[in-house]
């Protein structure tokens, strides 16, 4: 079974695809032509679904590194004879600019063996299993490299030496000397594109070098933060941005499946999706660490997905596809072991379907936060804002399965109140925007009685905290949020008392918070977890609201050492051993560490201004 740590990988990505290499060089996951499709490297997930290594023979030393203002990698391998760079990328468009990063044609994974000092021996194992590893395809040796036939795909690998063929897979070694460079890639087309042809060394250059210009081009026009740990921030929004898919402007979760929340459990899920949840979230770490051009991308395709996510009772879709597709259906992947053993894999996403109470919210506040970029919007997107805040107001009471979609009965989630409030109390302010006038006199009788309700039930005297629902003394890290969208100042006392449960209660033997004590809260699942990144920067940003910026740096430093070598974060830490646990690397905690950060430098500078 898959062993590896989670933090050995690295992300590659050209804005549409994903790809994870390992610290030795072995792409251990690479999605053609989405971040969704059907892996064509998955050993990540199953031993036998395939890989791609480059790997130095014998013992070496490795570090790595991504090229300034990149997200292209470059590992350099020291050995007893000699050193080498390699350097590799999910290839982008050599037209790309810095205002359409990833707007060209995907699908071209490139890798340079540049030889330094002396030599270096290298071995290569090429093992596409196309469909999760389900297709041994057939290769065809060409002048140059082979074509890869098996599934849905052409796939093309270029690469200048002979290799061994045995099995569906290529083989073999070669050496670099100082001022040599071996260049290779893979790259894909569908079927009804023809066979693929394999790319020119010069070609690989040319891909490689304007991949890199046009990173650089991205980071110097898209940030321009000022604040402490910069480089963080700048990083996280590079990350962010990777994890975009530029036809629409979506935002995964994660580029992976099934990574686990517990090592051998079953909270293995599919993130490979775009979650309205993150919306607001998302929009406030792309102000901070982009721009506002990828924050209207991102609300464009968010409010077309949404509004035609409306089902015949007037129910919100939660999540989509990153084309906007609707049918998430889950299913199991019987023939994956899972990393570690963690079964199941599954590829699909049961939440889509689950009635989920603060979407309202986090739709309306992404509005709100673009309220002066969005110009004048047409007749239907103002009536589809109308009618996500008259759903608010009409359906805060029900229950459903709120913002950690647990598959256990629904319940009168706190978290989920709370969203309700934001939606009126943003479309209250919107309502000239949205031709809503006429509707703030409801709005804010509904938005009035949340709050009465939140502050009367969500309030439990005995856990001295708003907790996780209404009547239950049980706490959850979501509450933290109640300062950061301004239902009550953070140096109200309810807060800090909030604030201070959940540090003495959830926090594991490292400082890191849980989202809830598993053994009190029924989710329909069973077993552990780890604790999670973005509710510890949810905990740092709440202390800088509430003006402990000390106490605020030290958890934000707790949470951020936990980034790999090349400043990638996973969902969840493992508390015991302090192994990343969870999809990799996750959305959500690097959002949470740009928005900790803006909060913490805001708190510093005497303007904690709103989110």
């Amino acid at each position: 079974m898959s062993s590896i740590p989670i933090a050995e990988h690295a992300l590659l990505s050209d804005c549409h695809s994903a790809a994870l290499v390992t610290h030795d060089g072995s792409i251990d996951w690479l999605c053609f032509p989405r971040f969704d499709s059907p892996s064509v490297f998955g050993r990540l997930i199953g031993d036998d679904a395939g890989r791609w290594a480059i790997t130095a023979v014998g013992e070496a030393e490795r570090t790595r590194r991504y090229l300034d203002g990149t997200m292209v990698l470059e590992t350099t391998v020291r050995t007893g004879t000699g050193v080498a760079r390699l350097t590799e990328a999910m290839a982008l468009d050599p037209d790309e600019h810095e205002h359409d990063l990833g707007r060209g044609a995907p699908g071209a994974l490139v890798r340079e063996i540049a030889g330094v000092e002396g030599e270096v021996e290298f071995e290569t194992e090429f093992a596409p299993r196309p469909e999760y590893g389900l297709v041994r395809p057939l290769l065809t040796p060409v002048d140059g490299g082979f074509v890869v036939r098996g599934g849905a795909q052409v796939l093309a690998l270029s690469f200048p030496m002979s290799l061994d063929l045995h099995g569906g897979s290529a083989s073999g070694r070669f050496l670099v000397r100082a001022g040599e460079r071996v260049r290779a890639a893979l790259h894909h087309r569908s079927l009804e594109d023809g066979s693929a042809i394999v790319m020119r060394p010069d070609e690989i250059d040319d891909r490689l070098r304007g991949t890199i210009e046009a990173w650089r081009s991205w980071s110097a026009v898209h940030q321009a933060y000022e604040g402490p740990w910069a480089e963080l921030v700048y990083h996280s929004g590079r990350v962010l941005q990777a994890l975009m898919y530029q036809p629409t402007g979506a935002i995964v979760a994660a580029p992976t499946t099934s990574l686990p929340e517990h090592v051998g459990g079953r909270r293995n899920w599919d993130y490979r999706y775009a979650w309205v949840r993150d919306a607001s979230f998302t929009l406030d770490a792309l102000w901070v660490a982009a721009c506002p051009d990828e924050a209207q991308r991102f609300f464009g395709w968010l409010a077309g997905a949404v509004a035609s996510g409306i089902d015949e009772d007037g129910e919100l879709q939660i999540m989509f596809g990153v084309g906007g597709e609707h049918d998430l259906s889950e299913r199991e992947l019987a023939h994956l072991e899972g990393w570690r053993g963690s079964r199941p894999v599954r590829i699909g996403n049961g939440a889509w379907s689950q009635r989920q109470l603060d979407v309202y919210g986090e739709l309306l506040g992404a509005a709100h936060r673009l309220r002066d970029y969005l110009g004048a919007l047409d007749p239907t997107s103002r009536r589809f804002l109308r009618g996500v805040a008259d759903a608010a107001a009409e359906r805060w009471r029900s229950v459903d399965h709120g913002i950690w979609e647990v598959r256990g009965r629904a319940r009168r989630f706190t978290y989920s109140r709370l969203m309700c409030w934001v939606a009126l109390e943003r479309a209250i302010d919107l309502a000239p925007t949205i031709d809503g006038v006429h509707r703030v006199e409801d709005w804010t009788a509904a938005r009035d009685e949340i709050r009465a309700a939140i502050l009367a039930e969500g309030w439990n005297d005995e856990a001295g905290a708003f907790t996780q629902s209404f009547g239950s003394p049980n706490l959850d890290a979501s509450s933290l949020v109640i300062p950061i969208v301004g239902f009550l100042p953070a140096r109200d006392d309810r807060v800090r008392s909030t604030i201070d449960a959940i540090e003495r209660h959830l926090t594991d033997e490292r400082g890191l918070v849980r989202r809830y004590r598993v053994d009190e809260t029924d989710d329909g699942l069973g077993g552990d977890e780890g604790s999670f990144l973005v509710c510890t920067f949810w905990l740092a940003e709440a202390l800088a609201r509430s003006g402990e910026v000390d106490r605020a740096r030290d958890v934000f430093e707790r949470a951020a050492a936990y980034a790999n070598d090349v400043g990638l974060m996973s969902e969840a830490v493992d508390g015991p051993t302090g192994d990343m646990l969870g999809n990799f690397p996750q959305a959500f905690s690097h959002i949470g560490l740009i928005n900790a950060a803006w909060a913490i430098s805001q708190a510093e500078a005497g303007t904690p201004g709103p989110r």
